[in-house]
């Protein structure tokens, strides 16, 4: 089994200014906790428990509170991904489409079932609820980027030319 390697998380002084300065334009600290959230997977790729505990005291609020929001939205990786994280939406305007053909395809082309990387870390699928791109679906978010309109062709496509960047 590997073992990951544990590193303190801690922001830096321009970091927590930033989210002092967030913090005062709302009534509760906890207003700011998904800017504190994606603070922490820019920083260090994913969220881990202790990333979750360190925002917890950042804004004087429950672990418990933190892990349920970073739950709930399927933005935030509590585990580390690849280098182009796929993200399959197969809501029902992207299923109607042929979303889960398209992620059936994924999962053949690279060898591997979603929620897994490739063996190299340049590839992690994800299935997603939604990514609010319904009028030009089936739609797939690579790291920030939405590719739309989406048919096979277009995937592999897609997928060679991420593998050749």
């Amino acid at each position: 089994m590997k073992m990951e390697k544990i590193v303190e998380v801690q922001f830096s002084e321009q970091e927590l200014q930033t989210i002092e300065k967030l913090k005062s334009r709302y009534l509760k600290p906890d207003s700011v906790i998904l800017e504190v959230l994606y603070l922490l997977q820019e920083k260090y790729g994913y969220i881990t428990r202790e990333g979750m505990k360190y925002a917890a005291d950042l804004l004087g609020i429950s672990e418990e509170h933190v892990l349920g929001v970073v739950t709930f939205y399927t933005m935030f990786n509590t585990k580390p991904v690849g280098k182009y994280h796929l993200q399959v939406c197969t809501n029902v305007s992207c299923m109607l489409k042929g979303a889960y053909e398209l992620l059936k395809k994924l999962e053949s082309e690279l060898n591997i079932k979603k929620g897994e990387t490739t063996s190299d870390g340049l590839f992690t699928i994800s299935e997603v609820e939604c990514l609010g791109s319904c009028g030009t679906a089936p739609v797939i978010q690579v790291n920030q980027d939405y590719y739309e309109n989406l048919n096979e062709e277009k995937l592999l496509q897609l997928i060679n030319e991420l593998r050749n960047k």
